[in-house]
């Protein structure tokens, strides 16, 4: 409607000036009802193709949607781990930093596996004790042995000597009985050594070995009850927290609550424009948006991104041949847009349905000499139709009150 009223400024509204007052025919005269068409159809005809090619230059080269969302993030509430409720730290909307404690799950069999870990920890370290007396044991039996080896010794030495010297004066037997008694005094020597070598191996490799597996259990029980005790991951807002003393929670099945971060909807928004706007649609553009949920008011954007590629193309390899027929829809280019001033969103409620604009700007290139006359008339008359795009917005927004409350009938 603006853009006719527009047109008709510049076609319809000559064109009776001059059969008025050139021509002198009068409205309710010559100019009638009936005769209206005849009469102003040089006008009526330039007002038509004047306002279809203005709403395309605005629409082209100034983009408007209103699929305009700021989404937003939600964190679900979960356990590692199945368990029931013991004891619950915070309200069902609460306000929380990051790394509150929010519930803890029953956490006996954890706390069982604790103390078991520690108490054989304790068996380990008793029993490296034990092998310290043991290894003091070994060193002694080395000593008595050494010992019963040296004078078994020096008892088969003298024999043998005696022996060597006067066969008469002892039985070959005796220096038999005495050689055989070293060899066992010899053997028992070296079972004592090979004892105190097991008994160090078993104090400076095994039992150490055994003690560092316990406090790996120890370690790991602890991490176990640690999880029984579920926190808050980042710094937001408790949704759907009914969980109470007693309710199972299944990470699988049944999250306990929703974390809603502090910063969620508060950085963007995201809009979808149509495909023909592909080659319009820059990095840089400056939009803006007028939101339901705070009426009244222009939000001033700027594009930061656009995606690369159109959501209705993604392709997901199954069983089946992907037929194009069955796309019924087509994609629209999804645009982040974020405020051009700090705290520009803070009013808007994440999840708000907005009507977003963006403005074609051909400043940088006005200003290259290879822009001619034409073309520079051009450029400057697409950014300047722009001003009617946005006076359009804030008529939606200055509407969108009456239009949601009064004629769609919401309440």
């Amino acid at each position: 409607m603006l853009e006719f009223l527009l047109c008709s400024s510049l076609t319809i509204l000559p064109d009776f000036l001059f059969r008025r007052f050139v021509q002198g025919k009068r409205i309710g005269r010559e100019i009638t009802l009936f005769s209206m068409w005849y009469e102003l159809r040089w006008g009526i005809t330039a007002c038509v193709l004047l306002t279809l090619t203005l709403i395309t230059v605005i629409f082209y080269f100034h983009p408007a949607t209103n699929s305009a969302i700021s989404y937003f993030r939600t964190v679900p509430v979960l356990p590692e781990t199945v368990g029931r409720v013991a004891e619950v730290f915070v309200g069902l909307r609460e306000e929380v930093q990051a790394g509150t404690p929010l519930f803890r799950l029953d956490s006996s069999k954890q706390q069982a596996a604790v103390e078991s870990a520690k108490r054989r920890i304790a068996e380990v370290e008793a029993a490296l004790d034990v092998a310290k007396i043991g290894l003091q044991v070994a060193e002694g039996e080395i000593a008595e042995a050494q010992g019963a080896y040296a004078q078994a010794l020096e008892e088969y030495e003298t024999r043998a000597e005696l022996f060597a010297r006067n066969p008469d004066a002892i039985p070959e037997r005796d220096v038999e009985q005495a050689r055989i008694l070293v060899e066992a005094r010899k053997g028992a020597l070296d079972a004592a050594v090979a004892s105190r070598s097991s008994t160090e191996e078993e104090i400076n490799t095994l039992l150490p070995a055994q003690k560092a597996s316990a406090q790996a259990a120890l370690e790991e029980a602890a991490v176990e009850l640690a999880k029984t005790t579920v926190y808050a991951g980042v710094t937001g807002r408790l949704e759907q927290f009914t969980l109470r003393p007693g309710d199972l929670v299944n990470p699988l099945m049944r999250p306990a609550g929703i974390l809603i971060p502090t910063e969620a909807g508060r950085i963007g928004l995201q809009a979808g424009f149509g495909q023909i706007e592909a080659q319009v649609i820059r990095r840089g553009m400056i939009g803006e948006a007028a939101c339901t949920s705070v009426p009244f008011r222009i939000i001033p954007l700027v594009v930061t991104e656009v995606q690369s590629v159109i959501a209705a193309g993604q392709l997901r390899p199954s069983d089946q041949l992907v037929d194009p027929m069955q796309v019924s829809r087509p994609g629209a280019i999804t645009t982040y847009l974020e405020p051009l001033f700090q705290d520009g969103l803070d009013a808007v409620p994440p999840g708000s349905s907005c009507i977003v604009n963006v403005y074609t700007s051909n400043h940088a290139r006005l200003e290259s000499p290879e822009v001619g006359l034409f073309h520079g008339m051009f450029l400057h008359m697409i950014d300047a139709v722009g001003v009617v795009h946005a006076a359009i917005l804030r008529l939606q927004a200055i509407l969108l009150p009456v239009q949601t409350l009064v004629l769609s009938g919401g309440h």
